[in-house]
């Protein structure tokens, strides 16, 4: 039930939306929707920003998006001067605030590129990681094995260094003819740029006129007798065709192309991206993920954020068509992200590359399509398996599990963890954690005890929803310690099942009863697979809470060994700096805003490095 208080602070929030909303302007720019909490979840840009703003707050939207809304008590705006800057400022407010409801991409490329060095002695790498740094880069790849085949057959090419740093003499790769060895010699920048021109010609789609050189080198070799160089320029012709045959020519041209096609469904949206690489198609990759604003616009803050910082840009860009409803936009995108990335972007309507672009979609449509596959049969197969394990265990019906598992390495700082699954499927707002309070060292009985206690006292005092079944980890006494306070301290009659491990640590059997029993579930079923991810689960659950304690518990120890600090400074310590590191590399002037005079200052420092040193 709302308060008054909170009744009218929302209404104060509405009152004031609705003031700024009467503000906006009729012009371009990005706009930062905000929480209860001031905190940024929603960053957009709009052609006319008036528009764009006021249509969150009138008329219906769709489940996803009226999330989103509900969450919004205030908004800021930022007019631009064109469409492209507010293309720009929305890919950078992104990167900078990470709302919890846009398109977020990883930093981490998923495809790896070859990369050429811009270091005075250049060296070949395979790289996943794309930054400024003046480095030439070309790809992507199919995936890593595809790349490192392309780097090795340019390192028999081309002798540039293979050592990251320059060892003290001439390594074997020198001997073989693959280096030009400038840890010993002095290699001139000519003979450099003369390497690099060819291997980026190679990598541009220049591989026919590398072999046509080395087969007027390997007849050369042959005319003057030296049979041995002849055969190796005609193995290295046998590499170029092995490397590049393996791609299938899909256009007659030899032009770098990114393909994008996109498809949304009950909230979510695909993302299909196909790679070409001169005129070859080498990969296709899509991904999913859910979206709250417009579908289109957010797939372009999609596109906008893939290439975002990322040098290695093919020559032309293939993006669908906007829906109907937006057609007036098209050339407003087009030119926007041709504007910012320099790069030919094309929204074709016939023709081979209106036919890649429609082989992108329909494949973004079956990943999608397979999503809601895979999320119905996980959800049957799970319904199914807690079904069949109440069949199992003797029961009517198993829906709400709740799991314990008990972490205490070495026996210290011991904790407990509980997790929940209703029917099958992780139930994550369910989860507790409990520091363990009245047993000392490792003890697993007497711990189970207790959090078995607190946990359903609670249960009992609160009027909480009691699971049909709860899992404990190990075999018959962790079972009776469970049941015995159950049962004879809360008069509470819930089935207790416990899963011991074998050697190896993987889940091995299930027992119940009492005295308990081994339960003859096949490994091979539903059941057991059931079973096992809820002790991966729960075990994964305490150990992090585990050494999150742990952790915790050094840092307070680390300091509480300084002469000086106690149990209030070394609170404020860590509030005012974050961490030990913080604190460490702090200097003395740092610790005057805490009342600590200069000579504790210094001690302070001093301990925790003398610590960081031995």
């Amino acid at each position: 039930m709302t308060n008054q208080g909170e009744f009218i602070s929302m209404e104060a929030a509405k009152e004031a939306i609705r003031n700024k909303l009467a503000l906006l302007p009729d012009k371009p720019g990005c706009y930062l929707m905000k929480n209860r909490e001031g905190v940024i979840i929603y960053v957009g840009k709009a052609k006319v920003l008036k528009n764009r703003v006021r249509s969150y707050f009138i008329g219906s939207h769709n489940a996803k998006t009226q999330r989103l809304v509900s969450e919004i008590v205030d908004f800021e705006f930022i007019v631009t001067g064109s469409n492209m800057e507010a293309l720009i400022l929305e890919c950078n407010l992104i990167k900078q605030h990470h709302p919890r409801y846009n398109v977020l991409l990883k930093d981490d490329k998923t495809f790896p590129y070859i990369k050429i060095t811009n270091e005075a002695h250049p060296k070949l790498e395979v790289t996943r990681r794309i930054v400024k740094d003046k480095g030439k880069y070309f790809g992507p790849y199919p995936n890593a094995f595809a790349a490192q085949q392309t780097k090795k057959l340019l390192d028999r090419l081309y002798p540039l260094r293979k050592c990251k740093t320059l060892p003290d003499k001439v390594c074997l790769y020198y001997h073989l003819g693959q280096c030009v060895a400038p840890c010993e010699y002095k290699v001139e920048q000519s003979t450099y740029d003369e390497m690099i021109s060819e291997i980026t010609k190679f990598l541009n789609g220049g591989e026919d006129v590398v072999k046509s050189e080395l087969e007027r080198k390997m007849h050369a070799a042959a005319e003057a007798l030296e049979f041995e160089r002849a055969k190796e320029f005609r193995d290295q012709m046998v590499a170029i065709d092995a490397v590049m045959e393996k791609q299938k020519i899909t256009m007659s041209d030899a032009m770098d192309r990114d393909i994008f096609g996109y498809a949304v469904e009950k909230g979510w949206m695909s993302v299909q991206i196909l790679y070409m690489r001169k005129g070859k198609m080498i990969e296709r990759h899509g991904t999913t993920f859910p979206y709250y604003g417009e579908e289109y616009d957010d797939f372009i803050t999609f596109v906008t954020q893939y290439y975002s910082d990322n040098p290695a840009l093919p020559k032309q860009i293939l993006l669908p068509h906007p829906p109907e409803q937006d057609a007036e936009r098209e050339d407003e995108i087009i030119t926007s992200l041709h504007d910012w990335l320099k790069v030919k972007v094309l929204m074709p309507q016939r023709g081979k590359k209106s036919e890649v672009v429609n082989m992108a979609l329909d494949n973004a449509r079956v990943i999608l399509e397979e999503k809601f596959r895979l999320i119905e049969r996980d959800e049957e197969r799970s319904v199914k398996a807690s079904q069949s394990l109440a069949e199992w265990l003797g029961m009517e019906q198993v829906r709400r599990i709740e799991a314990f598992d008990n972490s205490n390495i070495q026996g210290t700082n011991p904790v407990s963890a509980m997790v929940v699954f209703t029917d099958g499927k992780p139930d994550r707002k369910e989860y507790r954690k409990y520091k363990v309070k009245t047993v000392i060292g490792a003890d697993d009985y007497e711990t189970m005890r207790e959090v078995v206690r607190r946990r359903y006292e609670r249960v009992l005092k609160d009027g909480l929803v009691q699971p049909d079944l709860i899992v404990v980890d190990g075999g018959k006494g962790q079972i009776a310690a469970a049941l015995d306070v159950l049962e004879n301290e809360l008069g509470l009659y819930i089935p207790v099942c416990g899963l011991v491990k074998d050697a190896k640590h993987k889940t091995a059997q299930l027992m119940t009863g009492d005295p308990a029993e081994i339960v003859p579930l096949p490994r091979d079923s539903q059941e057991f697979y059931l079973l096992q991810r809820i002790q991966d689960e729960v075990h994964r659950f305490a150990i992090t809470f585990h050494r999150e304690q742990r952790a915790k518990s050094m840092v307070e120890s680390r300091l509480d060994s300084i002469p000086g600090i106690g149990e209030k400074r070394r609170k404020a310590l860590l509030k005012h700096f974050g961490s030990l590191k913080k604190i460490r590399e702090a200097s003395v002037e740092d610790f005057r805003p805490l009342s600590i005079g200069d000579k504790l200052a210094a001690d302070i420092i001093a301990a925790l490095k003398d610590e960081s040193s031995t």
